[in-house]
């Protein structure tokens, strides 16, 4: 085989796996398939140099990770505004309008395709190479599984289109092969994934590539990040001539790049005709191979979505018709106590199993005590069971009528079921105190290690449940006594990751003494409340009385009364804690222009929020979540809302980052 050869075998080899993958239509019989794909790899065994990127043979990976990288993606990953019914709905389309000045009769056009119910994925390609696919995170910041995407046959290694573009779509497993991958679990003893979105986030976070290889995922992209939208249109027009303004014909130019396409795209100009596509989504729900719980609605033309702008959290010009939730019949059998990380008793229900849109159910929550009384829920009782796209199902009501004389109530717990400790008993929280409970101390580390507490880099919940079972460590103490001979032997911990994992707990050492506090998990006490406490007591915080913290700016009864009883029961631990770790605080009032001034802060900014409340909260500014006349600023960036047209009719001053800078330099 030449060169020449291989590179057409290759493209060859492509298209055959687009046809039987993408397009459900195979060209190809699998022993064609096979005999042309070992020739390759012969030529590739002995030409290891001149392996093509998009090789199919480079969709299996045999290096193992040691753990994900992360990536910034190139533009933000958004969340859609989430409508439920008609009504809703038919709301969402008029805000539309409105804010294009449009009347309400005015014909709009959108775009109308299913949503998948599955894990984001974001690719990035540049000079038609797939560079770099990243899961969503945070929506600025996700994790690179570029090695895992490859494996996945409708993910194209390579495409036509040479300029950089981020591919967004949804990773998926199809009804079937899930239900067969857990069948195998089963069999093999293994826990089985709660739903098929589970299965594929968990598919894809794999740290060895072969697994996920073999759980048949695929991808179906709905939109892009990152695009030069006309010289993307302009090659896309090439082929068929599109509407360079068109969201609608930039996906089907997008789909001609060798992407599965979804089996429903349709335009709309009315509610009547979205209504109908959406009951055509509705009806083909179950039939469908891939999990459905919705329809996404997107207003088609660019420079209207340019102009209607985002939220904080989403596009305006998108949202998700989200499905009616499925129901189901279900009987509790008993009510267990779960004990989380901040010590709060949650109630659940144990249930008679049922299966509810494709998953087995047997565990749903319950909440809070407060809930179950009001819904009237008994042990025994029958009650209606939903799910409809959420990971733990939700009870929405009892069947009274149906009672046979065998229910009973389920007493209001007074004492932890885990460690007998005396429960704190507020109005509808009820929480265990004691940091030693064994039922809270693993999430305890976990919040104690997270990036808005402690920030220790490697010690996240999976390295914490490691080190937890082995007994490596057993309170948050044990994780500053922790040796590298401690790690040493340990699944995934090689000499590279157990130096890094010390190192980093060793930087804890002098950390400020806010994040020390928002570390502990008091129940009520944030990061806000945490930096206060922190610029009025000092180190001496934990001496406070409920009138001193009653006093504080911000602080109800209930926070006060929590500070109390967990200083008064964790005295001793916190004491060593704070030798340890040493953290440090300066109480001192910075005196600048800004020093007992009010912000609010809105819109998108050059960095994410939390840096700019650093920043204010650091010269002696108070930072508020909504505008008030008490309100002295609002830093404002690009497309803000409803704070920003308060903060006009209050006549508070509104300044931009440049502004800002300014106010700061003088």
């Amino acid at each position: 085989m030449t060169q020449d050869s291989y590179l057409q075998a290759i493209k060859t080899l492509n298209l055959w796996a687009k046809h039987y993958y993408v397009l459900d239509d195979p060209i190809a019989s699998d022993e064609e398939y096979d005999l042309l794909y070992h020739k390759v790899l012969a030529y590739e065994a002995q030409n290891p140099q001149f392996i093509a990127q998009d090789s199919p043979t480079q969709r299996v990976g045999d290096k193992v990770l040691e753990g994900f990288n992360k990536h910034t993606h190139l533009k933000r990953m958004w969340s859609l505004e989430d409508v439920f019914n008609e009504t809703e709905t038919q709301e969402w389309i008029l805000r539309a309008k409105r804010g294009l000045g449009l009347l309400s009769d005015a014909p709009l056009i959108f775009s109308v395709s299913p949503k998948f119910d599955g894990a984001s994925l974001n690719l990035l390609y540049e000079d038609g190479i797939l560079k770099c696919a990243a899961t969503r995170g945070d929506a600025f910041i996700g994790e690179n599984v570029t090695q895992n995407a490859r494996t996945i046959p409708s993910i194209p290694l390579s495409i036509a289109y040479k300029g950089r573009i981020e591919i967004r779509g949804e990773c998926v497993i199809g009804k079937d092969d899930f239900e067969a991958l857990n069948l195998e679990r089963q069999n093999k003893g293994e826990t089985l994934f709660a739903n098929p979105r589970n299965c594929a986030a968990g598919s894809l976070r794999q740290l060895d590539s072969k697994i996920t290889a073999s759980r048949k995922l695929q991808f179906i992209p709905w939109g892009v990040g990152e695009c030069d939208t006309k010289d993307f249109m302009d090659f896309a027009s090439k082929e068929k001539t599109r509407n360079p303004n068109s969201f609608f014909a930039l996906m089907e130019g997008i789909y001609a790049l060798g992407f599965q396409k979804p089996p429903f795209t349709e335009l709309c100009t009315n509610y009547d005709s979205i209504h109908t596509a959406y009951q055509t989504l509705l009806k083909a729900r179950e039939d469908y191979a891939i999990m459905l719980d919705g329809m996404v609605l997107c207003v088609d033309a660019f420079d209207l979505q340019e102009k209607l702008g985002f939220t904080i959290k989403a596009p305006r010009f998108a949202c998700a018709y989200k499905f009616p939730a499925l129901e189901k019949r279900a009987k509790i059998l008993s009510i267990t106590l779960q004990v989380g990380r901040t010590g709060v008793i949650t109630p659940v229900a144990e249930l008679e199993p049922v299966l509810l849109e494709g998953a087995k159910i047997s565990r749903a929550t319950l909440h809070n005590f407060d809930e179950i009384h009001k819904k009237d829920i008994q042990i025994n009782d029958f009650v209606v069971l939903i799910r409809s796209g959420d990971v733990i199902p939700k009870i929405i009501k009892s069947l009274p009528k149906l009672r046979d004389g065998t229910q009973y109530p389920c007493a209001t717990p007074t004492q932890c079921p885990i460690c007998n400790s005396t429960l704190l008993i507020e109005e509808k929280l009820i929480k265990c105190q004691n940091l030693n409970c064994p039922a809270r101390v693993k999430n305890s580390i976990t919040h104690f290690a997270s990036k808005k507490a402690l920030n220790i880099d490697g010690l996240g919940e999976k390295i914490v449940e490691l080190l937890f079972e082995c007994k490596k460590i057993q309170s948050i103490e044990d994780i500053f006594t922790l040796k590298a001979n401690d790690l040493e032997g340990l699944e995934g911990f090689k000499e590279k990751k157990i130096n890094n994992l010390i190192e980093a707990i060793l930087k804890v050492k002098g950390v400020e003494l806010w994040r020390f506090i928002n570390a502990l998990g008091i129940e009520h006490i944030g990061e806000g409340a945490s930096k206060k406490l922190a610029n009025a007591y000092g180190l001496e915080f934990y001496k406070k009385s409920y009138a001193d913290f009653i006093a504080l700016d911000g602080f109800g009864g209930e926070m006060a009364e929590s500070l109390v009883e967990f200083c008064t029961v964790n005295q001793t631990r916190l004491l060593r804690l704070l030798e340890y770790i040493a953290p440090t605080c300066n109480t001192q009032v910075l005196e600048s222009k800004i020093s007992g001034k009010t912000f609010v802060i809105t819109g998108t900014l050059p960095k994410k929020r939390e840096e700019y409340q650093e920043l204010l909260e650091s010269l002696g500014a108070k930072v508020s979540g909504s505008v008030s006349k008490k309100t002295d600023f609002l830093l404002c960036g690009e497309d803000a809302g409803s704070k920003l047209t308060k903060a006009k009719e209050l006549g508070v001053k509104i300044i931009n980052v440049e502004e800002l800078q300014a106010l700061l330099e003088s």
